[in-house]
């Protein structure tokens, strides 16, 4: 009987891959599995992860025949799992020794549907540890309760995939996949998704994940059009939450958080390619025109002044009814 299921795409991450398996076989029990998606690397990262295959214990390589994108290659590493838990880790991070059997210790000891954890950010040389935005710890709670309030950070806002522990039983319900194709923001619908739907989560401190940020060949670094997928993941957010019983109460805080990011974006186009800013200008705006009017009057009255005359001069921008639908 499989235990854990560790599922690690990987694509074009050469230099960052032998460490990455280093800490996983520093991690490796006889009851843990290590599914290997490889992405389509061209880089030799696929030598890497034939080799890993023979010598790291555990290891399953699974592949594509085109590149898919991260929410695509965690599908199917979880469609290719067997454990009675499942967990991510991207292919350019790493674990501290024994993590995983510790996290599987809490798993085992509150019995929830997934499990949160805090994290180690690595840029360069600092070292920075970062926090699930909640409060209470070692407790099992309701995870609809963790969604709000609307104008905190809470733990819809920590949507890290790889920052926690997952029971099988979120998979047969239909929870755990990510939405095929997503570049970027995968992580945003699928942690909505679980707060919501899920019957239980926790929270511990257990740092054992190390996330490289600042990566060169990370989605975040790059400029190009990949990035607008934000857009496509909250306007799943929003559509999903506006079906929700409890919608009237949980869409000021989905709607705040996509103008948050959306501003984020806005207040930074000089790292965009200028077709791609122009793209972001005019999907923005669109985007704002499909949100529940009334709830975004109400969040741009409380957000500062900087991103809420952002975002109110670009919505009183003209845009065609074709792309306002899209």
């Amino acid at each position: 009987m499989v235990k854990l299921s560790v599922i690690v795409p990987f694509y074009n991450v050469r230099q960052y891959a032998p460490d990455t398996l280093k800490s996983l076989r520093a991690n490796a029990r006889e009851d843990f599995e290590f599914i290997l998606v490889d992405d389509c690397s061209r880089d030799g990262t696929s030598d890497i992860l034939s080799r890993a295959e023979r010598e790291l214990p555990g290891a399953v390589l699974a592949g594509h025949e085109r590149n898919g994108g991260l929410a695509t290659a965690r599908n199917t590493g979880i469609d290719r799992a067997r454990g009675e838990y499942l967990t991510f880790l991207d292919g350019d991070d790493w674990l501290a020794p024994g993590y995983y059997e510790q996290l599987v210790a809490a798993m085992d000891d509150l019995g929830c549907d997934f499990l949160r954890t805090d994290h180690v950010q690595c840029t360069g040389r600092a070292r920075s540890v970062h926090r699930v935005p909640h409060g209470r710890r070692g407790v099992v709670l309701d995870p609809r309760e963790a969604i709000l309030p609307a104008d905190r950070s809470t733990s819809v806002d920590y949507a890290y995939a790889w920052a926690g522990i997952y029971r099988r039983r979120l998979v047969d319900r239909g929870l755990l996949h990510f939405t095929d194709g997503l570049r970027t923001a995968e992580d945003r619908p699928w942690i909505w998704k679980l707060h919501r739907e899920a019957r239980s989560f926790a929270v511990v401190g257990l740092l054992g994940v190390h996330y490289r940020r600042g990566v060169a060949s990370s989605l975040t670094q790059i400029g190009d059009v990949r990035q607008l997928d934000f857009l496509r993941a909250f306007d799943q957010v929003i559509e999903e939450t506006a079906r929700d019983p409890d919608a009237d109460a949980l869409l000021p805080k989905a709607v705040r958080t996509y103008c948050a990011v959306m501003a984020h974006h806005l207040g930074a186009t000089g790292r965009f390619e200028p077709a791609v800013a122009r793209a972001l200008r005019s999907r923005s705006a669109a985007a704002l025109k499909r949100l529940p009017r009334d709830v975004l009057t109400e969040v741009l009255d409380s957000m500062d002044a900087q991103r809420a005359g952002l975002l109110r001069r670009l919505r009183r921008r003209p845009v065609n009814a074709r792309t306002v639908a899209a």
